[in-house]
């Protein structure tokens, strides 16, 4: 190649880098948090992670939905536990998405063809959702008391109890342990 030819290469490969680096440039609005943090009333409860499926101990999980056992399951973003008691074997479910909302929650049960219904739990707004053919079955997601949503939902084998005042009791004892 020419002088010129490479002069040309040389000029064009500078204003391609000049224009990448120039558009890779862009403001955020906001203010930086630290990871996992959120931006009102922080507690040690629900930032430390998978310390969230500790919210309410073993023991007032069974005793809320009348087991005399109760076993741990899978833990992470969604923790369960498998119970067994006078109501037959009961499933627990508990979920806690920093950056859920209700309005998520409720869009989703209702496509899934759930009954919703708005309630409050310790003057926050909730969501009680039963899912359509299982009367054993009921969740209730509210508000979180840093940010995004907490869930519970509790599923009787046998429907001998009623699922929605089990998983509103975990979700009132969940925003008690957490102020």
């Amino acid at each position: 190649m020419g002088g010129r030819t490479w002069r040309a290469v040389r000029v064009l490969t500078a204003a391609t880098a000049i224009g990448l680096i120039a558009g890779c440039g862009s403001t955020i609005e906001g203010s930086p948090r630290v990871e996992g943090s959120s931006s009102s009333g922080d507690t040690e409860q629900f930032t430390a992670l998978l310390e969230e499926c500790n919210a309410v101990a073993d023991e007032q999980i069974a005793q809320t939905v009348g087991a005399d056992a109760i076993q741990r399951g899978f833990f992470g973003a969604i923790c369960r536990w498998d119970a067994v008691g006078a109501n037959g074997p009961v499933k627990v479910t508990f979920n806690w998405f920093e950056t859920g909302s209700l309005d998520t929650e409720k869009s989703t049960a209702e496509k899934l063809g759930y009954t919703v219904e708005a309630s409050t739990i310790q003057g926050r707004r909730a969501v009680v959702m039963r899912p359509p053919g299982d009367p054993g079955a009921c969740g209730v997601t509210v508000g979180s008391p840093s940010s995004g949503v907490v869930g519970w939902w509790v599923q009787f084998q046998a429907g001998a109890a009623d699922p929605c005042q089990a998983a509103s009791t975990l979700a009132d004892l969940t925003l008690n342990l957490s102020s």
